[in-house]
């Protein structure tokens, strides 16, 4: 799905999700390091240790009722991740 569209999708269902998480609360760490041992990273394709240029992100935010799981992650550019945060902050807020 194209990332417009992806952002179109997720606002919509944001709205009629219950808010289940803040951004504030802390992430799985093994979700993390499961993900990166199924999706090496894009810039060293390495499945551990840094992602130079990338962060690790859900796909459904947490602050939008999405799950802390590998299914609901994806690489992101950090430009990208700026983005979609901004996005995230006014459409998923409590």
């Amino acid at each position: 799905m194209a990332p417009a569209l992806l952002i179109c999708a997720t606002l919509v269902l944001c709205a009629a999700l219950p808010v289940s998480a803040s951004a504030k609360e802390p992430r799985s760490t093994s979700v993390k390091r499961e993900f990166q041992l199924t999706h090496p990273c894009p810039s060293t394709g390495l499945t551990s240790g840094a992602c130079p240029g990338y962060v690790k992100d859900h796909i459904m935010p947490l602050v939008c009722g999405g799950p802390d799981a590998v299914s609901n992650m994806q690489w992101q550019t950090i430009r990208e991740a700026r983005a979609k945060d901004k996005w995230e902050a006014k459409g998923c807020a409590r």
